[in-house]
């Protein structure tokens, strides 16, 4: 399988959601989940970031919309992950996220 780097960004209201919860347990590396929040009253492009059950905030305003519209029509070979963990940090730069784009390849 190969990996493209696509995009990186910081979580955006990281420390308005559960990132403080769910600090301790982030790694680099670690896995996130994209979900796309269209009927957020603020950006209707809105894209959720998770780590297990604990929502860490959003992706970055500038960057939403054109993760959101590869998601709303089904492009879903993304991989979002833990770049970097800046714990000296403000809460928003605290953690790196890098968004790959997959090519699986068949066997």
């Amino acid at each position: 399988m190969q990996r493209d780097y696509f995009l990186r960004f910081n979580i955006a209201g990281f420390s308005y959601y559960e990132g403080a919860i769910a600090f301790r347990k982030l790694r680099i590396g670690k896995k996130l989940k994209l979900k796309p929040e269209p009927t957020n009253t603020y950006d209707k492009h809105a894209v959720e970031i998770y780590f297990k059950n604990y929502k860490l905030g959003y992706v970055p305003k500038q960057d939403s919309r054109k993760i959101a519209l590869l998601l709303k029509y089904g492009f879903d070979k993304f991989q979002a992950r833990v770049q970097q963990i800046h714990s000296d940090c403000h809460p928003e730069s605290q953690i790196d996220v890098i968004l790959y784009l997959e090519d699986k390849e068949v066997e």
